[in-house]
């Protein structure tokens, strides 16, 4: 019997996929090849670890039992039939990943993804062949690799993937320590439904799941939902899920705003927990459909044209369960303070959903400096925090170390105190009234309400750097909205 593979042996055997296609294809291509020949060698090797348990516990006739296997492997489309050939070897491939779908439509359909493995040109026979015999070399039963361990460098090859492709990464990877932190502060618990809008490779909802297992909760009744707008993020976010030993999961390839995939009698389904990292102020989007939105998601209004953020806060809001419903959702600082946004802030703030802001050290988005927030709102808050919205400020709650910043645990412990106890102290938190939010114009910048914990007694401007260049930008962008629509109606071009 093979010995359990290590951590680090597995973590270097899954890079060691990608090291061989260096000088073939782009870094950013590599996950469209490496995720889905790791999914097809997991699928092998534990389907012949249930065949092989079967058959030892109740003799050879076993193999055919429909209940022997979680998933069907058609024969032709085993792990050793395609390493054997020799010619076509794409096109093989291609073949075992259609058939397998085919044989588990509603588990595995269209998982394999779109990859282009019959372009010889970009991946030659010869180069596939030492891709399928380098994953050839470890066996990925669940007795040599738990679903837990594989998960993990599942999660590890994501973000090395991130780390070689660049900036291009964001779609599909969102700091992980950040998530662990949202999973904390919402706690999700056992029987409820998870939601992710936009959920790249599902690492919030395999977070979630995480949460549960360390509380040591029952995790398996919890249903996970999620839509990503890229198929092959979407792809790579159900593989992620189903690595992790994940069954109970609806994810959706398709566009969250224009055609939202959860619906109910004409209403969009309504989750208990909704963890989100919106897409960045898009700016191709369609408003004017948003403005007679046939879901009702335009109840705080209709977001301008450049910056499609309130957008999906809206489409948040009205996806929480009405006695249940917690959010939480990365943003960057503009929805905080911009001034195009004004009245749909205050409409925000004046329905009492938002209970907190988190505003995160710099560079946790991944490959910016851009500084982060953390935005939860509730459906229902608890009495002592109705009428008010906590504000914590945990810049300094960071670690920057080899390029890379992230938050430890005692940073996680440390802000998720402050949101427990939901009340002023004297270091990064302080609960302000909505009258008070008012009399500052509904501006919810932090510095507004709590100072740099790190700040010297000397005066301190409000509004970072940041936060001044992100309202120039919102006002360059609606200065060019007003001109091309004025520009329209005098018949200009």
């Amino acid at each position: 019997m093979s010995k359990q593979i290590t951590q680090e042996e597995l973590e270097s055997y899954l890079w060691g996929s990608a090291v061989l296609l260096r000088n073939h294809i782009d870094a950013g291509s590599y996950k469209q090849y490496i995720f889905p020949l790791l999914f097809f060698k997991r699928l092998n090797d534990v389907y012949e670890e249930e065949t092989a348990k079967a058959i030892e516990e109740n003799g050879p006739e076993a193999d055919s039992w429909e209940e022997t296997h979680s998933f069907v492997l058609p024969k032709d489309a085993h792990w050793n039939s395609v390493r054997n050939v020799t010619q076509d070897v794409g096109k093989a491939i291609q073949d075992a990943f259609r058939a397998i779908e085919k044989a588990n439509p509603d588990k595995l359909h269209g998982i394999f993804g779109d990859g282009t493995w019959t372009n010889k040109r970009r991946l030659p026979n010869r180069l596939l062949k030492d891709l399928l015999e380098h994953f050839s070399s470890q066996t990925l039963s669940l007795a040599n690799c738990p679903e837990d361990e594989l998960g993990r460098g599942y999660e590890y090859l994501i973000k090395k993937f991130a780390d070689d492709s660049g900036h291009t990464a964001q779609e599909f990877y969102t700091n992980r320590t950040v998530v662990h932190l949202m999973a904390e502060l919402l706690e999700p618990q056992p029987g409820e439904s998870i939601y992710d809008p936009t959920c790249g490779s599902a690492g919030m909802l395999v977070s979630s799941i995480a949460y549960l297992k360390e509380q040591q909760k029952e995790w398996r009744n919890v249903s996970l939902y999620g839509q990503e707008f890229n198929a092959l993020t979407c792809s790579i976010g159900r593989m992620n899920l189903f690595l992790h030993g994940i069954e109970d999961f609806h994810i959706v390839n398709g566009d969250t705003l224009a055609a939202p995939a959860f619906v109910e009698g004409g209403r969009l389904k309504q989750f208990d927990v909704v963890l989100a990292n919106p897409p960045y102020s898009i700016s191709q989007w369609n408003r004017k459909a948003f403005e007679a939105d046939q879901y009702g998601r335009n109840i705080l209004g209709v977001p301008p044209q450049g910056r499609a953020d309130y957008a999906f806060f809206q489409h948040i809001l009205k996806s929480m369960k009405n006695d249940t419903g917690r959010c939480a959702i990365l943003f960057p600082h503009g929805v905080l303070f911009r001034n195009e946004e004004k009245d749909m802030r205050e409409k925000l703030v004046r329905s009492d959903l938002l209970e907190c802001v988190i505003g995160l050290g710099p560079n946790l988005f991944y490959n910016s400096p851009m500084e982060a927030c953390i935005v939860i709102c509730r459906t229902k808050k608890p009495d002592s925090h109705k009428g008010h919205v906590l504000f914590i400020n945990a810049i300094n709650e960071v670690t920057r170390k080899n390029a890379e910043s992230f938050l430890e645990q005692s940073h996680i412990e440390t802000i998720e105190k402050a949101y427990r106890e939901f009340q002023t102290d004297d270091t990064i938190a302080k609960k302000v009234s909505i009258r008070e939010i008012e009399k500052n114009g509904f501006a919810l910048s932090i510095p507004l309400y709590v100072k740099d914990p790190a700040a010297t007694a000397a005066p301190v401007s409000i509004g970072t750097t940041q936060e001044h260049y992100e309202d120039w930008c919102a006002a360059s962008a609606e200065l060019w909205e007003n001109y091309n629509t004025l520009n329209t109606l005098l018949g200009g071009e």
